[in-house]
């Protein structure tokens, strides 16, 4: 060590309190060798009576000064406290676990409690994590309540460690009676993927305690966000989920969203460059509306959302008293829609609420295809029927009868009024909540049969009325993901996936106008149907008698809610 080195290390030393029970050389960027480096660092642990937190972030430790300083931890049992990030510049990746090892046993012979563990910006991939599981496995970590990874380079194999020592933790803790109520964790940068991150996820559901998840940066797709949607609801406290720059498409959302109807102490969502997408915003919408009442960040940038996906969001977060910011930056909006946006929100003096929309992609072209995701883009209803499944939710019904799931199909390839008046009873009883797309399709098949006879008309609004009472009944949630299946469906909402625009007859926009006027269809749901129409009204051209017939009932209708 050089001989300024060791005189900065005095002057910091110098400087500290021992009264206030902390002992601080953040950020000096010192590099400690060997024992005669750390000789007087080692001397002032010594006169801690009660050493309470260590700062050793911004510095680098090789082993040998690990080990001494871990000698020096032995009779420290009141240390609490550990900021050890950014602690190994410089230092080969082998001796990291060593060093990790050193101090984590010193810990454990000192019988610590630890309540905060800081490793971040250390990048010592899954064999660092070896070098700390044992103490996370502990009784020195059965009082941990911040466990603190970022950009620690962990990896699939890395998180799957990390997680069992959590798991095994909880466990052994449990057993002598004080459960592990773990608060905080962060791993963002990490690689963790969908095999650490389901991993994780185990062990978040099995702890419960979580108050805020920062996961940022992890090639985390559909699968790896299913596994964390379903943990997060069984942490009934959560305040903050940073999920940033991870991939969810229409499918994690869907399933986040699913999750979030559980919790009532969220007050920030981050899923910022996420790829959400409009079906996806207007999902989360949709439970904004119904609940997440102390919310007070929402950011969906980056994401792909349509100009009328973001006013649905925007109506959303009006009503929210204790919102202080809604980011819709970098998603396709258009510089109208930007502008509609912000007169939405400056209307209801919200406008402060709205972040920046400088880094807009513009309007999508219409040639341009959401299907590139393969992975996760099939547009069926195996999607949402495996979130209801995984969520413990079905919307309150009992399973469909085979026969009358059999007639809807039947219904569906060979539409007829003679099949409709046969069929009622059973296509409206058959109708299923969680299968929008087969909701949808039906809806419209039952329209195209609308005609100029009275009695049959009759015959189709009776079942479009039993149909549409059954969905939009169900849940904010549900009831948003058929309208905007059967947006898409009818080409006005560019979807995900496979999902391919129905030809549409004036009949089945004289149907929904039928059902705008009923009172299952809500003001609430107007004003989302209508939103989103009106931003894309050409798209039902071909039909231009009826949809001004159809526009003027939403408008209408959804006058009230506004």
């Amino acid at each position: 060590m050089a001989s300024d080195d060791i005189a900065q290390l005095a002057d910091a030393l110098s400087k500290t309190h021992v009264g206030d029970g902390e002992l601080s050389l953040k950020g000096l960027g010192l590099k400690l060798d060997d024992s005669e480096s750390v000789a007087e660092l080692l001397g002032k642990i010594e006169q801690y009576p009660v050493l309470r937190a260590l700062r050793l972030e911004g510095n680098t430790v090789g082993v040998e000064a690990a080990k001494a300083i871990a000698k020096a931890l032995e009779s420290k049992d009141q240390l609490q406290r550990c900021y050890w990030s950014d602690m190994f510049t410089g230092r080969l990746r082998s001796e990291i676990p060593t060093a990790l090892m050193c101090l984590s046993g010193a810990l454990m012979s000192a019988g610590a409690q630890l309540t905060e563990l800081d490793l971040s910006d250390n990048a010592f991939g899954p064999d660092g994590v070896k070098g700390i599981e044992q103490l996370l496995k502990s009784p020195s970590c059965h009082t941990l309540r911040e466990l603190r990874l970022n950009n620690c380079g962990m990896g699939i194999g890395g998180g799957k460690i990390l997680a069992e020592a959590l798991i095994e933790c909880h466990k052994k803790s449990t057993a002598v009676g004080s459960a592990l109520r773990l608060k905080v964790f962060v791993a963002g940068r990490n690689r963790l993927e969908n095999d650490g991150a389901s991993a994780l996820a185990k062990a978040f559901q099995l702890m419960g305690s979580l108050e805020e998840i920062h996961m940022p940066q992890n090639g985390i797709n559909y699968g790896g966000v299913m596994a964390l949607a379903s943990a997060i609801r069984h942490n009934p406290e959560l305040r903050v989920l940073n999920f940033n720059d991870n991939t969810f498409t229409k499918r994690g959302t869907l399933a986040m969203a699913q999750a979030l109807r559980h919790l009532r102490n969220i007050q920030v969502i981050n899923f910022g460059d996420c790829l959400v997408r409009s079906e996806g915003a207007i999902a989360l919408a949709a439970v904004l509306t119904e609940g997440l009442p102390v919310l007070k960040e929402l950011n969906l940038s980056f994401g792909e959302i349509t100009a009328g996906a973001a006013l649905v969001v925007a109506q959303a977060v009006m009503d929210k008293p204790h919102m202080e910011k809604v980011n819709l930056n970098g998603n396709c909006l258009g510089e109208d829609g930007c502008d509609v946006l912000r007169e939405v929100l400056d209307n209801v003096d919200k406008g402060d609420l709205l972040a920046s929309l400088s880094e807009d992609e513009g309007e999508p072209d219409d040639e341009e295809d959401e299907d590139s995701d393969t992975s996760d883009s099939d547009g069926s209803d195996e999607c949402y029927e495996e979130i209801v499944k995984e969520n413990g939710m079905n919307g309150g019904e009992s399973p469909e009868k085979p026969q009358s799931q059999a007639e809807i199909l039947s219904f569906l390839s060979n539409p007829s009024a003679e099949n409709l008046s046969h069929m009622k009873m059973n296509l409206q009883q058959g109708v299923n909540v969680s299968e929008p797309n087969k909701a949808a399709e039906l809806f419209l098949k039952i329209g195209s049969l609308h005609s100029q006879d009275a009695e049959a008309n009759a015959a189709v609004f009776e079942v479009i009325d039993g149909v549409l009472k059954k969905v939009l009944s169900a849940s904010a949630l549900q009831s948003h993901c058929f309208l905007t299946t059967l947006l898409v469906l009818m080409g006005v909402l560019k979807g995900e996936g496979k999902m391919k625009k129905v030809p549409l007859v004036p009949g089945q926009l004289l149907c929904l106008e039928h059902a705008v006027q009923q009172e299952y269809f809500t003001q609430h749901h107007a004003s989302v149907f209508h939103t989103l129409l009106s931003r894309n009204v050409d798209a039902l051209k071909s039909c231009s008698s009826a949809r001004d017939r159809l526009s003027s009932a939403l408008e209408k209708k959804s006058h009230k809610y506004h």
